[in-house]
């Protein structure tokens, strides 16, 4: 019996398709929690267990800083006992944010600063000194402190890392001239092609009239002096139009109002003129380093932070082995921390200045474990979202590890994960389902691995699941190769290699082996269709039905059988119900509390208006058609008497990516990842592709949706196309009719093509790590 404080209870959970689950998770334990996609494991974990805690202590805090954070409303559970602080690591980017870099991301930059700034020759001041997010800056004037005291400051000065030039980007965007100027053109015949410069527009006649070159001459035929007044000038006081304005040339006054703005907020003309006429590059001052030159001079034993930034952390793990500064001790020791953590976490390859944006689902997950692992933290509840994503075999391994290391440390553990090397090293395993959607949201298993394998359930079969190579006489030859010749984007080392056409290929290798470099070198044309892992970004209004397009063609046929309009079945637009104007939920403010969505009262959550819900189509409402599965739809519109072509097809290919069980009108916010990344897929299949390139297909996806996600690509290669696919999942390497194996270690250590061939072949190798793993999956 599990004494009352050891365990987190939860009783009557009901949050998404949840129905009302209760079971007891044991505390300082790893549980993994296992399921098909869509089973309900997220919102068991992350809406219920983890936004509660969330939601608790944000109460702690006073009411007036509550108003400053996020309203979060209470999980939909009749009770929660036992729970402590959650710490979630979840698969969302770390951010787009320019500045943000894996060192800054992990704190390992920041601590850099500080060293440089304490030991580097010849010192450019403090940590700041050394920071490309902090500008020089200089002045005087008057100080008022707090006691409202009055201080003359004649001479203020800070000193920052910031480069001057690209502000601390490491990227510098300029125009290119000859798309800006129509040499062939004088000034008063439109030489400027930017919009607005009409000749006699008001922006024209502020160059043509200034009198610093001729209006009426081809710009062709300036003199140096002249072309330099009309695109470089500094700016200068002058007296021209009648007033005394400022003059400045061409280019600096369009970077000045055009490049600091976002290109999505332009009018159509002037975004086409920026796509067009700006290039960006490498800053020509910093050499994309970010970096003021004070900060580049500064070096510690020959090198300098931007020169230790752009190492690979395995590397720079081992030069902080030389390192001997007894003043900074603690400091060093600390670094060498937090380095040692990535290359245990298997992120070795990575440099500290490589943009956060770039990392993938896994590597930003990884990232973000960083932080923790060397925490002083103990007794919290680290939630995780399968933290194997993205990872080979061999990565795999060295993760299972880190789990276990938090664990000991007196912290439980709750991992959502599909990989059946992680789930066999769990203390309790809870599986939901039994299916997906509607058909999951119920505790089927709840124990022991031992006892997993020996129930009957889905994920409990295939934890016995022996993979089977496919035979050589069953490969696909193919019919012509894609080249890649020469690539040597990031790590990759030349590679050349033929890729085969029409069959399925799978691209292996460990995690930072330059498998999506090798994609990004893929000669592409407008007949490929590529699904990467970004995510599908979508409000609560977006549906599988609006992204797909399939609401375009129910819309219309609603209209047509009705003689109405058909802006009258969107929830967005005309036939949106007027209390929740089409959320099906109102949001309460309950001022100093916790605000709360609730079902709209008028509509009863079906978002549209009582008159729309008076037209039918085939006896069915259009709320009620939303409501539907894919695969009731599929066969509710492909009906004789009611058919509907395109929205028939395009439920079809919801089904035959697993997908058919979510509802047409369910809001993407309630898909988990792997949903998404196959919602993304079905809604391509439509297209007229000859090639499809597949990142990581079944990230997210449980050993039995995986085999569907096979037999969908069988059948694309069987219809005449090419399937590429990036992948670490036997369940798809073993069935591939090539294999491009990748290695043979990350970064530097790989970008090497280590093996290829069939399935088989790639398992003889003895240099494949991919080809070791086979042998095991497989027995051999």
């Amino acid at each position: 019996m599990t004494a009352p404080h050891d365990a987190i209870r939860v009783t009557g959970a009901h949050e998404n398709n949840l129905k009302g689950v209760s079971l007891t998770i044991p505390k300082h334990k790893l549980t993994v929690f296992a399921g098909l996609s869509g089973s309900g494991k997220s919102s068991l974990v992350f809406d219920t267990i983890a936004a509660e805690s969330r939601r608790l202590i944000n109460e702690t805090y006073s009411s007036f800083v509550q108003g400053f954070m996020p309203s979060m409303s209470r999980p939909d559970v009749d009770r929660l006992e036992g729970i402590t602080t959650a710490i979630t690591v979840d698969q969302e980017q770390l951010g787009a944010n320019v500045r943000s870099t894996v060192g800054t991301a992990t704190d390992a930059t920041a601590m850099l600063r500080v060293l440089y700034s304490r030991v580097a020759e010849p010192n450019a001041g403090g940590p700041g000194a050394y920071s490309f997010n902090v500008p020089s800056v200089s002045g005087g004037g008057v100080l008022t402190d707090a006691k409202g005291k009055k201080k003359v400051v004649k001479d203020y000065k800070r000193t920052g890392g910031m480069c001057p030039e690209c502000e601390g980007t490491g990227r510098a965007s300029t125009f290119n001239v000859d798309e800006v100027v129509d040499t062939s053109k004088s000034l008063d015949d439109g030489a400027i092609t930017v919009p607005g410069y009409k000749p006699g527009s008001w922006q024209l006649r502020a160059y043509a009239e200034s009198g610093l070159y001729p209006a009426d001459t081809p710009v062709a035929d300036f003199t140096d002096e002249q072309r330099h007044a009309l695109l470089f000038a500094e700016p200068r006081k002058m007296d021209y139009l009648g007033f005394n304005s400022t003059y400045e040339g061409l280019i600096p006054k369009l970077s000045k109002s055009l490049l600091s703005k976002d290109k999505e907020g332009l009018h159509k003309a002037m975004r086409e003129f920026v796509e067009r006429a700006v290039t960006t590059g490498t800053c020509p001052s910093c050499g994309g380093t970010r970096l003021a030159p004070h900060a580049l001079a500064s070096k510690i034993n020959g090198k300098n932070i931007a020169e230790l930034c752009a190492m690979e952390v395995g590397d720079l793990a081992s030069w902080f082995d030389a390192i001997d500064a007894p003043s900074v001790a603690p400091l060093v020791a600390a670094i060498r921390d937090t380095l040692a953590h990535f290359v245990t976490i298997g992120l070795g390859y990575l440099t500290l200045d490589r943009p956060t944006s770039t990392l993938s689902g896994g590597e930003a997950q990884r990232i973000k474990m960083i932080r923790h692992l060397g925490s002083a933290l103990t007794d919290v509840t680290y939630v995780f979202d399968e933290p194997t994503a993205g990872l080979h075999p061999d990565d795999i391994e060295r993760m299972n590890t880190l789990l276990l290391e938090l664990r000991d440390k007196g912290n439980t553990v709750l991992v959502v994960e599909h990989k059946a090397q992680t789930i066999e090293i769990a203390d309790h395993v809870v599986e939901l389902g039994p299916g997906a959607g509607a058909d999951g949201g119920s505790v089927v298993f709840a124990g022991t691995v031992d006892e997993l394998k020996a129930a009957q359930t889905l994920t409990g079969r295939h934890l016995h699941d022996s993979y089977r190579l496919k035979p050589d006489e069953e490969c696909r030859a193919g019919n012509g190769v894609i080249e890649v010749r020469g690539a040597s984007a990031n790590n990759l080392d030349s590679v050349d290699v033929d890729i085969p056409r029409g069959v399925l290929v799978a691209i292996t290798g460990v995690a930072g082996s330059g498998k999506s470099s090798l994609l990004a070198a893929l000669p592409l044309d407008d007949h490929t269709v590529w699904v990467d892992q970004s995510h599908i970004s979508g409000s609560r209004r977006s549906n599988p039905a609006t992204y797909t397009g399939a609401l375009d063609a129910i819309r219309k046929a609603f209209a047509k059988e009705n003689g109405v309009k058909p802006a009258l079945f969107s929830p967005n637009s005309e036939g949106a119900c007027p209390h929740c104007k089409g959320a099906g939920v109102v949001y309460v403010d309950l001022g100093i509390m916790q605000g709360i969505d609730v079902v709209c009262e008028v509509c009863e959550g079906k978002r549209f208006d009582d008159a729309v819900l008076g037209y039918t189509f085939g006896g069915r409402t259009i709320a009620e058609v939303l409501d539907m599965p894919a695969a009731e739809a599929r066969e509710f519109f492909s009906a004789k008497d009611h058919k509907v072509a395109a929205a028939t097809r395009i439920s079809g290919y919801l089904v035959d990516v697993g997908l058919g069980y979510i509802r047409l009108g369910q809001p993407l916010t309630t898909l988990s990842g792997g949903e998404r990344q196959r919602l993304k897929l079905a809604s391509h299949l439509n297209d007229k592709a000859t090639l499809y390139v597949l990142d990581e297909p079944t990230t997210g996806l449980h050993a039995a949706d995986s085999a569907t996600l096979v037999a969908l690509c069988d059948r694309l290669v069987d219809s005449g196309a090419s399937v590429i696919v990036v992948e670490h999942n036997p369940a798809v390497v073993t069935r591939a009719d090539h294999i491009i194996d990748l290695g043979p270690g990350a970064g530097s250590a790989g970008g090497r093509v280590v093996a290829q061939g069939t399935p088989s072949q790639v398992a003889g190798a003895a240099s494949s790590v991919t080809g070791k793993y086979l042998r095991k999956f497989t027995g051999r």
